[in-house]
């Protein structure tokens, strides 16, 4: 597992990834290494405690990689992803960091979600809103090696359309017979898929809980409904995987 050490990053890109009409302000930043340095190698669901050097008076915060563990590599500098939305005061600064700005972080931190032990069986990925980033780097790390998997099946949850991230990433994911559920809380007119929570469109499919392991990621209150569907379904403790 990797270990913890603090370093700083500079931005390299910040691309919106909600609505320019959204209220909300979520954000996918990538960063690069500084001049003659490597980063950190990462197990996918990790995360790292993010500052800012230039607002030292906003605490540091926690945010899980977005980014496939592969993107950082002996032989490269590499660069860490992360999708951050704007809820308290550092995310808010750090949805606005501009190109070139400097971030520190302290990582890798957490258990993330390693799936060296359950090769061959059939995988689900559940997450809601920015809790998608960790999914991120979890099924990014898989397509490097999908014929190690089983089944592979995703369940995303969003508020609105306005904030359905990483839209046209997650319909190329049948590219990798990667299948995906995309769940609106509020639906509208031109929207066909499933209205509701992601419990609910889980227990809609009811997927068998034979060889099969579960990566819960998300607030803790969609965690927990959605390890009592999971557990109305059949599945055991043991097969509900978490990060932290």
């Amino acid at each position: 597992m990797s270990q913890s050490s603090t370093f700083s990053l500079r931005l390299q890109k910040n691309e919106r990834l909600t609505d320019p009409s959204c209220d909300d302000d979520v954000v996918k930043l990538t960063f690069e290494a500084l001049a003659h340095q490597r980063l950190p190698t990462f197990i996918a669901g990790q995360c790292v405690r993010m500052g800012l050097p230039s607002q030292p008076d906003l605490p540091a915060s926690y945010f899980a990689f977005a980014s496939s563990p592969h993107d950082v590599l002996p032989h490269d500098t590499g660069k860490y992803e992360f999708v951050i939305k704007g809820v308290h005061p550092l995310s808010h600064a750090l949805v606005k960091l501009k190109v070139g700005e400097e971030v520190e972080v302290e990582g890798p931190m957490g258990k993330g979600f390693d799936l060296s032990a359950h090769q061959g069986k059939n995988i689900i990925l559940m997450g809601v809103g920015t809790g998608i980033a960790p999914l991120r780097s979890v099924w990014l790390d898989m397509i490097k090696h999908r014929e190690n998997y089983a089944s592979v099946a995703i369940y995303a949850g969003f508020l609105s359309a306005a904030h359905h991230l990483l839209t046209d990433e997650l319909q190329s994911l049948a590219e990798h017979d990667i299948q995906v559920s995309i769940s609106l809380a509020t639906g509208h007119d031109d929207w066909h898929g499933p209205v509701g929570y992601v419990q609910h469109a889980l227990q809609e499919d009811a997927p068998t809980p034979d060889n099969t392991v579960v990566c819960l990621a998300g607030m803790n209150v969609m965690v927990d409904a959605c390890t009592e569907t999971l557990l109305e379904l059949g599945f055991n403790e043991q097969q509900i995987l978490l990060n932290f």
